[in-house]
C-alpha cells in the first residue's frame, strides 16, 4: 500500500517568520491520513454510510527543521499501534522537506466515533480488515 502523501506549502500556511505555521503541520498530517483511507477504498462515503468517523485523543508534533513557503513536502505514514480489530490505533507521520530533510514527526492516537450515539465504536469486520492494511512501522505493536 502507498503510505506517501505529497504536497507543497502555500502562502496561507506560513507564519510571520515565513515558515510553515505550527497548525499547518497537523493539517498536512490529517490530509495524509485521509489519503491513506482513500488508498484503502475507505473514503468518506464509506464512513458516511456507517455513520462513523475517526477521532483523535492525542496529537503530538516534534519540530526538527524549518519548512518554508513553496517547499515541496512528503509525508510517510505508519501504523505504530493498533488493536487487531482496528478499533484503537496510533499513527506516526514523518514529514520531509523537498530537499529530503526530515522536518517534523507527528504522532496521533485515535479511534472511531459513532456519529449517532456520539460514543466510541469498533469497525465492521470488512472495514477493519482493510484498515489494518496500513503500512506498519518497524516497531509496530498489536494492542490487547
Amino acid at each position: 500500500m502507498n503510505n506517501e502523501y505529497n504536497g507543497h506549502v502555500i502562502w496561507s500556511q506560513v507564519d510571520a517568520n515565513m515558515h510553515l505555521r505550527h497548525s499547518a503541520y497537523a493539517d498536512f498530517a490529517a490530509q495524509a491520513r485521509i489519503s491513506l483511507l482513500n488508498e484503502l477504498g475507505l473514503d468518506f462515503s464509506v464512513f458516511q454510510k456507517l455513520q462513523m468517523g475517526p477521532i483523535l485523543f492525542r496529537e503530538e508534533l516534534q519540530y526538527l527543521r524549518e519548512v518554508g513557503i513553496n517547499d515541496q513536502i512528503k509525508i510517510l505514514s505508519f501504523l505504530t499501534k493498533a488493536k487487531a480489530d482496528g478499533a484503537r490505533w496510533s499513527i506516526r507521520h514523518d514529514l520531509y522537506r523537498g530537499d529530503g530533510v526530515k522536518a517534523c514527526i507527528i504522532h496521533v492516537d485515535g479511534a472511531w466515533l459513532d456519529l449517532r450515539k456520539r460514543k466510541l465504536t469498533g469497525l465492521p469486520e470488512d472495514v477493519a480488515t482493510k484498515f489494518m492494511e496500513v503500512t506498519k512501522s518497524e516497531d509496530f505493536e498489536l494492542l490487547g
